[in-house]
């Protein structure tokens, strides 16, 4: 059996690490940051932090065209480059649209590096190991949401210096460029003439449905994980555990993604999905129903188990639904639909919870997680089935 880790495989992976690691660093802790050095209500911070998403949505829409028509390791380290000095905005913005425009245009780079990174990681990969790589390869974010929200909020509550966040952040994400720079890829065979534009060369058609439901699940997953520190705070009590919620999560989907890794290798993707989406419906609903530690602690690791059988399985049924030469747009189709869902939950989770409290934010997300839920079991595992190319 071809080698899973091999040197190139292992770098892209550490580098993926690194950029989750410098976006998780910052992800928990903004709303309090907004709310304290700004005085920034819910709707304004929903509407600060949406903006990133809407970035990287549009960034992504091109992203993978680009990464299938030009050198994917050019396209990589150019954005992971400017990914890496956007820290610095962070830092200099004094006002609270200077801040808002940096968060919002960091996105840019954000989108175009996480898909660049991805596809780069697809092709180093041993083909016959393909499937298990992909599963595996989606660790590197887990282990960075694991560690980087604990020591964010750690450095936040000793300190109370958010610049020293910013520049770690910085830190980070140049150790993660430095890494992919020594990555090897092939040489692969220039795109001759002018390509007819058309939809599917940005976003990937026949996953209609895919995407849909992934925006649902993403939803969910947006209004809970950008208001669980300032919830938990303001309505729990809970001052320094957001951390450890994070943490919860991430075991969920260590665990899962390793459980779940020998069904990928075996080809049951619908059944890895199937797990993931019951089991996240469930975490979604133990977080709305249980307003308590008990709930607020519980639905993390029911959550992080869940995501961490669906997220790989449904990345995988974008590659299998595409071509070889759509790898890239395999890729940014799904994150789009990511992006689409998670800038959505932020702005109206915000929206929700200023005007009629965390409650009703948080049974949205649970509404919203059904609808995907369903759509999968009655629609999307069939036409995945019938519409696979591998």
């Amino acid at each position: 059996m071809e080698r899973l880790w091999n040197s190139n495989y292992t770098k892209v992976w550490l580098a993926n690490f690194m950029i989750f690691f410098s976006f998780m660093l910052l992800a928990p802790l903004l709303p309090i940051y907004l709310s304290e050095h700004f005085a920034a209500n819910k709707d304004t911070i929903g509407m600060v932090l949406f903006g990133y998403s809407i970035m990287a949505l549009l960034a992504r829409l091109f992203s993978g065209y680009i990464v299938d028509t030009y050198s994917r390791k050019m396209v990589l380290l150019i954005s992971f480059t400017l990914f890496t000095l956007f820290f610095v905005g962070y830092v200099a913005a004094g006002t609270l649209m200077l801040f808002a425009m940096v968060r919002t245009l960091h996105g840019v780079p954000f989108g175009f590096a996480t898909v660049a990174n991805s596809t780069v990681a697809i092709d180093v990969l041993p083909s016959s190991r393909r499937t298990e790589g992909i599963g595996l390869y989606g660790l590197s974010n887990n282990l960075a949401s694991a560690v980087s929200p604990s020591i964010a909020i750690w450095i936040y509550s000793t300190t109370n210096n958010f610049n020293i966040i910013f520049w770690l952040a910085m830190a980070v994400a140049t150790i993660g460029l430095v890494i992919d720079c020594t990555v090897k890829t092939k040489p692969r065979e220039p795109v001759h003439g002018k390509q007819k534009i058309s939809l599917d060369r940005f976003f990937l058609t026949k996953g209609w449905s895919e995407a849909l439901t992934m925006v649902t699940f993403a939803f969910s997953y947006g209004v809970m994980a950008t208001y669980v520190a300032i919830y938990g705070k303001e309505q729990l009590g809970i001052t320094s555990g957001s951390g450890l919620f994070f943490a919860l999560i991430s075991i969920g989907l260590i665990l899962s993604r390793l459980q779940g890794n020998k069904a990928l290798r075996q080809g049951r993707i619908v059944y890895n999905a199937a797990i993931g989406v019951s089991i996240s419906v469930c975490g979604y609903l133990v977080f709305a129903a249980l307003p308590n530690a008990i709930g607020y602690y519980g639905a993390a690791i029911i959550i992080g188990l869940g995501n961490g059988h669906m997220y790989p399985a449904y990345q995988n049924m974008f590659i299998n639904l595409a071509p070889h030469s759509q790898r890239g747009t395999a890729n940014s189709s799904i994150l789009v639909a990511w992006d689409v869902g998670f800038g959505l939950g932020i702005l109206l989770g915000g929206v929700l919870s200023e005007h009629l409290g965390f409650g009703a934010a948080f049974w949205a997300a649970w509404l919203v997680n059904l609808s995907g839920f369903l759509g999968f079991w009655f629609y999307v595992r069939r036409h995945y089935t019938q519409n696979k190319l591998r």
